[in-house]
């Protein structure tokens, strides 16, 4: 079979296999850490349950995925997750499911291990979200995975760093309610409600507008001027008032 023969039909099954997300759609996206639990457990020495040197590689990689060519209007990062709210009419690789989740996956990934100077992989999925509903629902959703997570972490290590084993505390917190979880914390002297904020409810970035002041070397005068800069949110709301939250800035009615 001739070469050009061999490249028709080779591209017709890569267009077969295709998927898009529809026009009119919102895009979200949703890194997760591969392999994470034991990257962090035997290569990586984090303090436990939160590491400050990691979140502050997860919110780096975060803000990096803005800057790789696509129109990101949020984004939110708990644990070793990421998630990424893109632009209704973001039309780059002409919304191929596969370009969004290998170009993001490969950018995290890549920028994640330099963090760390070790190997580190993020997988990713794209998802169609057809309306304002539904991303406000979708972020919400992510935030009290955060809050769930994070209570039973910190109940997990507070009691293998009182001596318990990896199945006895595991056991006992998985047949807890939130509430009994909280006591939990409290028997061991901490008040879960005074805890860091990023640590519960997680990060949002977004872009922001603000006042620079600058100088003018032609009029040896000083002067201000509106910029757009990436923020960094570590006290977000939660529930109601995040929803509120993210149709200010998202601009949402």
């Amino acid at each position: 079979m001739k070469f050009e023969e061999i490249e028709i039909l080779m591209r017709k099954n890569e267009i077969l296999s295709e998927q898009y997300i529809l026009p009119g759609n919102f895009i979200i996206v949703r890194l997760d850490g591969k392999g994470f639990t034991k990257l962090t457990k035997e290569k990586l020495n984090l303090e436990k349950p939160f590491d400050e040197r990691f979140h502050q590689a997860m919110t780096a990689t975060t803000q990096h995925l803005f800057t790789v060519g696509f129109r990101v209007l949020y984004g939110y990062t708990q644990s070793d997750e990421i998630s990424l709210l893109i632009h209704r009419d973001e039309n780059t690789f002409s919304r191929k499911i596969r370009k969004f989740n290998s170009v993001l996956a490969g950018e995290a990934s890549a920028f994640f291990s330099l963090q760390f100077q070790q190997l580190c992989v993020f997988d990713c999925r794209t998802i169609a979200i057809p309306n304002h509903d539904m991303i406000l629902d979708y972020f919400c959703w992510r935030q009290e995975d955060s809050h769930r997570n994070s209570l039973s972490a910190y109940c997990y290590w507070t009691m293998i760093k009182n001596n318990f084993t990896a199945k006895q505390a595991t056991a006992k917190i998985e047949k807890m309610s939130q509430s009994d979880k909280n006591e939990l914390l409290f028997q061991f002297g901490i008040n879960y409600n005074n805890l860091p904020l990023w640590q519960k409810r997680g990060v949002g970035i977004y872009s922001k507008v603000v006042t620079k002041e600058g100088f003018n070397p032609l009029t040896q005068m000083t002067s201000q001027c509106l910029r757009n800069e990436l923020y960094h949110e570590k006290d977000l709301p939660i529930r109601e008032d995040y929803r509120l939250f993210l149709k200010d800035i998202l601009k949402i009615k």
